[in-house]
């Protein structure tokens, strides 16, 4: 009967080490802390630096370090890259500071939802759904295959989910390869 025991506790610890460690994400070769928020863990990814810097620029760290629930599809340094030449240095310009902050807003939705509640939203609105975005834009989501969802924008660009479900204490963030853009 110990033996059984000891074997139920040793198996129960396991699991839940298992779990724990399958709920923290690395992304940008940081690990994402479920109990900072999406600012801080976001200022240690090696790959999205500029989205911290235009955060920074736009004046929006305060908004996104605040209580939530936020999801944010978080473009990476890539994105950014793939953009014409000079988008986002004339974009990180005090001068542009309202432009900058509608595209990085247009990348917010307000509420927490997870690859599941996604794929919940798209199937319930006949394989193509629409989310309202923090600035006032919408976006579409869709599936592209049984495992990724695309996001279409105002623009007519597409981003893949590249990360899903990186829990943050106040939301969580989807990784995305590309810069989603506003009318």
């Amino acid at each position: 009967m110990k033996s059984l025991i000891r074997s139920l506790v040793l198996a129960g610890m396991l699991a839940g080490a298992g779990a724990a460690s399958a709920a923290t994400v690395s992304v940008g070769g940081a690990p994402m802390l479920a109990q900072k928020n999406i600012v801080e863990n976001a200022m240690n990814s090696k790959d999205h630096t500029t989205l911290v810097a235009a955060v920074k620029a736009a004046g929006l760290v305060d908004t996104l370090q605040g209580k939530g629930p936020f999801t944010v599809f978080a473009p990476t340094n890539a994105a950014f890259n793939a953009l014409p030449a000079g988008t986002v240095d004339t974009l990180l310009k005090p001068e542009n500071k309202q432009k900058l902050t509608a595209v990085l807003t247009y990348h917010v939705v307000a509420g927490k939802y997870t690859k599941h509640d996604l794929e919940k939203i798209i199937k319930k609105d006949g394989g193509k759904a629409m989310l309202k975005t923090v600035q006032g834009g919408t976006l579409w989501l869709m599936m592209n295959g049984p495992q990724n969802i695309q996001i279409k924008d105002e623009a007519g660009g597409m981003a893949n989910i590249s990360t899903y479900d990186v829990m943050q204490s106040n939301g969580l963030i989807d990784v995305i390869d590309t810069v989603l853009m506003p009318k």
